[in-house]
């Protein structure tokens, strides 16, 4: 599909409350919602020039603009509400231009059927529930099924007034085995009010679009990658150990994962992100360098930062604990259970039995053994922590990309910071917004058995 300039198709957006419809929204998100009788249409107030039509038939459509009810500015967003007939399947969008394509829903009872073209393979399809506030989550499972050039999408739906819309980022495609985690802004740590969180107090941030790794850095990836650096001039502390070959690779430190990133950038033609030198002209290969210079727009593999892996944690999901919402269970994770002490935990007890096996350690799963969250990202909680970029350091930095602090905090000088829990400890670790610290160190016995990690490229 072509994109001009004037006219990016960012976004199209229906809702399955109605028993059909088919809406269209050029450059910004329309959203439509039923509300009795009438229809609320919005969009945002920055949508300058666009205008707003219907029609009722859109095999022959005859465009009309909407002139015969009030548009309304509410917080910075269009709003018109439009008194409907409910024997009529009307269809709405925003006007710019003739460029753009149609995203389609129909609806039977609580099952919903969206289709639209296979061409447009840079598109996500999202829902929400409610339109106002909204919290898009990517639609991973089902998966769509394409027939005769078109993507079909069966949903069995939860709620009346879920609302699904076609998310075009940009018209990058995510290089393989990684996915896309949208720009945006989040609120990042304790939105629950845990109250043992004293380090993650709630903070406004704002990430920039990034690819991540769909799944933890396997075993088989990490002997590829290692095998190669070892043979071009890289050394490391540790070798890396793991249960099976496409179990997640562990049993490495902070200093490991970092020169690993540089020699998977390498090993792929790509420019590496980490440097020991101030100009990044002498990438990051030998010894074990705290003082480490990052090249934040290399398109190589880096480690996520704390902001970076917590927005793609909690896959556009607000408010929540976990990355599938606030509880967890041994069905979504492999972790330590203790539901007795932890209510958020749904168990069962003890190590999860599907990877036990007695006077054997660790109980590690394959990577992609659980669903998905929102994003597509798979043990986002669980298996094994997960080494960021970032010096631990409170409070954390908000604003736009933060970074973390340029050293440890006061009395942690040399700690770096892991997320996500792993297979051995309880619960309370698993949750998006809980950090873990481990001092740098080349000794073994810090490269800990539940540390692992997955890399990250600028977009």
């Amino acid at each position: 599909m072509k994109v001009v300039r004037r006219c990016l198709l960012l976004a199209l957006i229906l809702c399955a409350g109605l028993s059909a419809a088919k809406i269209f929204a050029s450059a910004y998100n329309l959203s439509i919602a039923p509300s009795g009788n009438n229809v609320v249409v919005t969009w945002p107030a920055a949508a300058n020039g666009f205008v707003l039509q219907s029609t009722t038939n859109l095999l022959s459509p005859n465009w009309q603009t909407v002139t015969n009810s009030v548009n309304v500015l509410s917080e910075a967003t269009n709003q018109v509400t439009y008194n409907r007939d409910r024997a009529v399947v009307r269809i709405f969008r925003l006007f710019l231009g003739n460029q753009g394509f149609y995203l389609y829903i129909t609806r039977s009872n609580n099952t919903v059927i969206l289709s639209w073209p296979v061409t447009t393979n840079n598109y996500t399809l999202q829902s929400t529930v409610g339109i106002k506030p909204a919290s898009w989550q990517n639609v991973v499972v089902p998966a769509p099924i394409a027939i005769n050039n078109t993507n079909y999408v069966t949903y069995t739906n939860d709620w009346l007034n879920r609302c699904f819309r076609l998310a075009l980022f940009n018209n990058t495609v995510a290089p393989a085995g990684m996915v896309q985690i949208p720009a945006g802004a989040f609120t990042m740590g304790n939105v629950t009010g845990d109250t043992d969180l004293t380090d993650a107090d709630p903070t406004n941030v704002n990430v920039s679009a990034f690819f991540m790794d769909t799944n933890l850095v396997s075993y088989t990836l990490w002997q590829s990658v290692y095998a190669y650096a070892t043979s071009t001039g890289y050394n490391f502390d540790n070798g890396g150990t793991a249960n099976f070959a496409n179990h997640p690779v562990q049993t490495i430190n902070w200093y490991d994962a970092v020169k690993w990133c540089n020699a998977r950038s390498q090993q792929a033609g790509l420019t590496p992100a980490y440097y020991t030198d101030a100009t990044l002209t002498q990438a990051y290969t030998n010894n074990d360098v705290d003082n480490v210079y990052v090249n934040w727009s290399a398109n190589g593999y880096r480690l996520p930062t704390e902001a970076e892996w917590e927005r793609a944690a909690r896959g556009g999901l607000s408010g929540k604990r976990f990355p599938l919402g606030d509880t967890i269970s041994g069905s979504q994770a492999n972790y330590y259970g203790d539901p007795d002490d932890y209510p958020y935990d749904q168990g069962p007890y003890g190590e999860n039995p599907a990877f036990f096996v007695s006077n054997t350690s660790p109980y590690t799963s394959p990577v992609g053994y659980f669903g998905p969250n929102a994003y597509g990202l798979y043990d986002m909680a669980g298996n094994v922590c997960e080494w960021c970029w970032d010096w631990y350091g409170t409070p954390y930095a908000g604003g736009t990309d933060p970074h973390g602090p340029n050293n440890g905090a006061p009395g942690t000088t040399g700690n770096r910071t892991l997320r996500g829990g792993y297979w051995g400890y309880f619960a309370y670790l698993l949750r998006c917004a809980d950090r873990n610290q481990t001092l740098l160190s080349s000794s073994p016995s810090y490269a800990y058995y539940g540390n692992g990690f997955r890399c990250v490229r600028a977009h």
